[in-house]
């Protein structure tokens, strides 16, 4: 189990018609002076827990990603990533979206 801590996020809906809607992080870090950008999928949202200034999202993996509340969206990089998830999803008949920001992820049923 891994714990990650996203420079920027979002949460993704993914719809097709043979399974119900899941619901993951799709993460993005800054690569800084020496690195690359890069981004991470979960494996799929299992629980939230919500604090004064981030959100953890618990994923069916073990993992859990601590994003903070105030970082919702993506870097450039990874919004060229999340488009072609998009195209990709779309293309082989499902749907992907990115929930607003003012979603409240409390409410959500993830199971």
């Amino acid at each position: 189990m891994s714990d990650y801590h996203p420079d920027k996020w979002v949460v993704v809906k993914i719809t097709g018609k043979d399974y119900p809607p899941l619901y993951k992080v799709f993460a993005c870090w800054y690569g800084g002076w020496a690195g690359a950008d890069s981004w991470k999928l979960n494996s799929g949202i299992t629980r939230v827990i919500s604090s004064d200034n981030h959100y953890e999202f618990e994923g069916s993996s073990g993992s859990v990603y601590f994003c903070s509340k105030t970082e919702y969206g993506t870097n450039h990089y990874g919004r060229g990533i999340l488009n072609n998830l998009i195209d990709k999803i779309e293309k082989s008949g499902g749907t992907c979206v990115v929930l607003p920001e003012e979603t409240n992820f409390l409410e959500i049923e993830y199971d």
